[in-house]
């Protein structure tokens, strides 16, 4: 007889439920030298990213752009104490600046003596803006995890081709979206699957071989059912040693999970303790990490190719100029003090983000052209917020594949952001019986793949369900792989990123369930058999 344990908490998170606070106005009423879209009012800020422009002593040295910094923090007549008043007052001592280290793209990454709040960071910006030799500045936001489930466990089940032990009880969304029924044992009866995303048949034309997928997510944990090969390749951008959880700031090699585990008030005012999510390990396996056909576990989506950890989360998020480095290096940039990577990838994988906008001089901006004009498609979760992705970086970057979450009826998700931005859909996860907003929570309900045990640092390899947009991002990145390995047994030369989005909005699915018309989600849902043989179909 089959055990199941209890499903014991929705995490379909909401991580992303900010406010988007309006653009302020610099002195010169110019917003395109600076960006302030994501700051909250609850939030504190001491890393900051400032561009100077080509030719200026700043740029080319590094003493110059100090001296600068301070005059900025000088000149908004802030202190080194967190005193109530942001006046300059007799006998306190002026905030000051350190430099902190240099981006591929370019920016300097710099560090206030205290952290400013809302209204002194918006003041300290605007006065860096207001140099002529400044190109552009934004504080160096942190980004999430777009959820952070507490995770139900996998039960055992019978299997089917694959033979991966628990394919045919738990991994709904790699079949057909025709209307066949899928056990669900939670709810004790069959729930007719029109939310799959046709990935099992496009296994009949490719698995991925010859396509590296870089997953930039919280890295990944020792499992027997993952394809670790590249996992010592891969990197930990984390700088700050407080979000890395080394005893050091810097970064290291391999793409290792460590844990990203908080505890009451680590990461902000009210924040309550959470243990480590796993959340990388994850994504990793549905992106084509996990093995397939190996009698064990699950399946990923592009079994046959490398995917590449980056640990670019940690305690508290990850900051964008982390992220934009990791982009960088995951495409094949150079970033300076990391080894070039000898696997660059041709897909890109981002389940994280937060409210902002990302405008093409923004960091992320920057990094994420950069990617694409080395033919490394950037394929990024919606987030969770139920809004409009218009407000939320980096999924509003100009040229990615924007990632809205559905479930196995076909309907959004109820968490899942929309929107004229998003690209498609693909499974997420709709949590409760007939994905609706509450209620039961099923089996159906959430998309499945590797984890770990450890409430802190990783122990025990095991499975287990996560919903949200994150978990809807890693199919379609490992759909673009699967789409580019097409065309590597053809012959053919690979897809530009420019032309896998076409391609994936041509061949998606419509959903059986029309989502409402202020709440549109791309072109459709994912139809990975569809999209395969759209890309060998090209010249």
């Amino acid at each position: 007889m089959k055990q199941r344990n209890q499903v014991k908490l929705l995490v379909a998170s909401v991580l992303l439920a900010i406010g988007l606070p309006a653009m302020a106005q610099d002195i010169s009423g110019n917003t395109s030298r600076f960006d302030l879209s994501s700051v909250q009012e609850n939030q504190t800020y001491n890393h900051f990213v400032v561009l100077y422009r080509d030719g200026s002593s700043e740029r080319l040295q590094q003493s110059a752009a100090v001296q600068s910094l301070n005059a900025a923090a000088s000149r908004a007549r802030l202190t080194d104490t967190s005193v109530g008043t942001q006046a300059l007052r007799a006998g306190s001592r002026a905030l000051t600046v350190s430099y902190g280290h240099r981006l591929a793209i370019g920016g300097d990454v710099v560090t206030t003596s205290r952290r400013l709040n809302a209204a002194e960071t918006r003041q300290f910006v605007q006065q860096l803006a207001a140099d002529p030799s400044v190109e552009f500045v934004q504080p160096d936001y942190m980004r999430q995890a777009v959820d952070r489930p507490t995770v139900q466990p996998a039960g055992a089940a019978s299997f089917t081709v694959p033979n991966d032990q628990y394919y045919s009880s738990y991994q709904w969304d790699y079949l057909a979206p025709g209307g066949t029924g899928f056990s669900d044992g939670t709810l004790g009866t069959s729930v007719a699957n029109w939310g799959g995303a046709n990935i099992q048949q496009a296994w009949s034309l490719a698995d991925g071989t010859g396509v590296v997928i870089a997953s930039l997510d919280t890295g990944v944990t020792n499992h027997a059912d993952l394809d670790l090969t590249l996992a010592n390749a891969g990197y930990d951008f984390i700088t700050d040693h407080t979000v890395s959880g080394r005893s050091t700031n810097g970064r290291v090699s391999g793409g290792w999970d460590t844990g990203d585990w908080t505890t009451a008030g680590q990461c902000g005012s009210g924040q309550a303790a959470e243990a480590s999510s796993w959340h990388g390990t994850h994504v990793f396996g549905t992106a084509g990490g996990e093995k397939t056909n190996n009698s064990t576990g699950m399946v990923g989506t592009a079994f046959g190719a490398k995917v590449l950890p980056v640990r670019v989360l940690g305690h508290c998020g990850g900051s964008d100029s982390d992220i934009a480095d990791a982009i960088t290096w995951a495409s094949g940039g150079h970033v300076n003090g990391v080894p070039d990577n000898a696997n660059p990838a041709k897909v890109i994988s981002l389940s994280l983000g937060g409210s902002g906008t990302c405008s093409s001089s923004s960091v992320l901006g920057r990094a994420v052209t950069g990617a694409i004009g080395r033919g490394t498609a950037v394929v990024v979760a919606a987030g969770n917020s139920n809004a409009n992705v218009s407000g939320f970086s980096p999924a509003n970057c100009s040229g990615v594949v924007a990632v809205a979450a559905t479930g196995i009826t076909s309907r959004r998700a109820f968490y899942s952001n929309y929107g004229a931005g998003i690209t498609l859909a693909a499974p997420g996860g709709g949590v409760y019986r007939n994905d609706g907003s509450s209620g039961t929570q099923a089996d159906t309900g959430f998309i499945w793949s590797t984890i770990n045990a450890g409430s802190t640092t990783p122990t025990t390899a095991t499975y287990g369900g996560m919903a949200g947009t994150s978990q809807a991002t890693p199919h379609v990145a490992g759909a673009v792989a699967l789409m580019q390995s097409y065309r590597l047994s053809l012959g053919k030369s690979l897809l530009t990123p420019a032309q896998v989005t076409t391609l994936l909005r041509s061949s998606a699915t419509t959903p059986h369930v029309t989502p409402a018309s202020n709440r549109q989600i791309g072109t459709g849902i994912l139809n990975a058999y569809a999209a395969v043989q759209a890309a060998g179909a090209q010249p």
